[in-house]
């Protein structure tokens, strides 16, 4: 399967009948999967049908998906509600005879909310069912566009991730081979470290100053780390081999290699060491944001 980014855009037109129409859906990152959708008036109906089709072949993302509608050739009507004229007319004029005040004119009449009422063309309901199929059928279209597009930008997200890994990789054999962290290593700066403590007091007992300086040098030692470093790395570039929805698992292991990351920095007693960490640390964290792009 393709890897899939949350974000995308896409339209598509259509006509039918007296209708000419126009989607435009665009997703943007989210934790899960959500269609937001603005219909017009008398259009509801393709709220169901547009929701389980988007759930079908989205599984993370907000979509807002919103449909544009115009008639042709369908001129409206103005008509002067007459009952709301009439009441207008008799508050004015009883009006004017309790205070003294300019007649109201016909443009101010005319500009009083009910006064004037557009009246739309009568519709045919055959012809709404028909433009309500051929809407729905074009945001098919435009769902079509969208997925594509969401796959041709995880296409290049996997790319991306991949180079992330081989870096990782890289740097993770570059501090295997570091010198500073070989046990002989850790050793001897303990043992240097060590002998200076001893010239400046005679307190310290020796054997327990070696015992607690072996001690140290295990537990600086990133074996463990490394290894699980190189866990990670093999998953995720069988996460990304695979494809699908994997967003939510591949933000886990930036998590996990963020953490053996820390450890190999909090461990390490090496300058050259802690830089490299500090390297890996950086890709990490590249790696994680791309991450929160997947689908």
């Amino acid at each position: 399967m393709a890897l899939s980014s949350m974000t995308g855009f896409a339209r598509s037109h259509g006509a039918s009948g007296p209708y000419v129409f126009e989607w435009e859906l665009k997703s943007v990152n989210a934790k899960g999967f959500d269609l937001r959708l603005r219909l017009p008036q008398g259009w509801d109906e393709l709220e169901a049908f547009a929701k389980k089709r988007a759930a079908e072949l989205l599984s993370r993302g907000t979509v807002y998906a919103n449909l544009n509608v115009k008639r042709a050739n369908a001129l409206s009507t103005v008509r002067i509600n007459e009952e709301v004229l009439a009441s207008v007319v008799k508050a004015a004029t009883q009006l004017a005879g309790r205070i003294d005040a300019v007649a109201p004119s016909i443009d101010g009449l005319l500009a009083i909310k009910g006064v004037i009422e557009v009246v739309e063309p009568e519709s045919d309901e055959e012809e709404d069912k028909a433009a309500k199929a051929a809407a729905a059928a074009a945001f098919e279209e435009a769902l079509a566009g969208l997925v594509a597009m969401r796959r041709r930008e995880g296409t290049t997200l996997g790319d991306i991730l991949g180079q992330r890994m081989g870096e990782i990789e890289a740097l993770a054999k570059k501090a295997e081979a570091a010198p500073g962290r070989k046990p002989e290593a850790i050793k001897a700066r303990l043992a240097e470290q060590v002998a200076a403590l001893l010239e400046t007091s005679d307190r310290f007992d020796a054997d327990r100053l070696n015992q607690e300086a072996l001690l140290i040098a295990a537990k600086a030692d990133i074996r463990e780390e490394l290894d699980r470093i190189a866990s990670h790395v093999a998953q995720a570039r069988e996460l990304i081999g695979k494809g699908g929805p994997i967003g939510r698992r591949l933000d886990f292991l930036a998590q996990e290699f963020h953490r053996e990351v820390n450890t190999c920095c909090s461990k390490s007693n090496d300058i050259e060491l802690t830089n490299t960490g500090l390297e890996m640390k950086n890709v990490v964290e590249q790696f994680r944001e791309q991450v929160q792009n997947l689908e």
